[in-house]
């Protein structure tokens, strides 16, 4: 797998899965900075879905035709050999949600 960069939407095969992770090979945006990235063999990345509730952790985005919400309450580490391709990237309007999600969510 080539570069991965910072808020690109990858096609990630999540399985196998435990309890109430997210199933399924599925997007996930990379939240990872480019640096760790560059030297790392894992990645840290949000699910995305395209059926949920309206909760606050969650992050509306839409790509093509299809309406999705980018899971921040489920952010985990994988490794790269997890990564299938990539799909696009978000647009600034949804960097900007998402790093207002994470700082509403992580940081007090």
């Amino acid at each position: 797998m080539k570069t991965v960069l910072q808020y690109d939407i990858m096609l990630v095969n999540l399985d196998p899965t435990i309890g109430s992770e997210m199933k399924k090979t599925r997007p996930c945006v990379v939240l990872s900075p480019n640096e760790m990235n560059k030297f790392l063999q894992t990645i840290v990345i949000a699910p995305m879905t395209s059926s949920s509730k309206p909760y606050p952790t969650r992050v509306t985005v839409k790509h093509g035709k299809t309406k999705g919400w980018i899971a921040i309450d489920q952010i985990r580490t994988i490794d790269r050999q997890r990564l299938v391709k990539k799909l696009s990237s978000l647009t600034a309007a949804e960097i900007a949600a998402v790093k207002s999600t994470l700082q509403e969510t992580f940081v007090d």
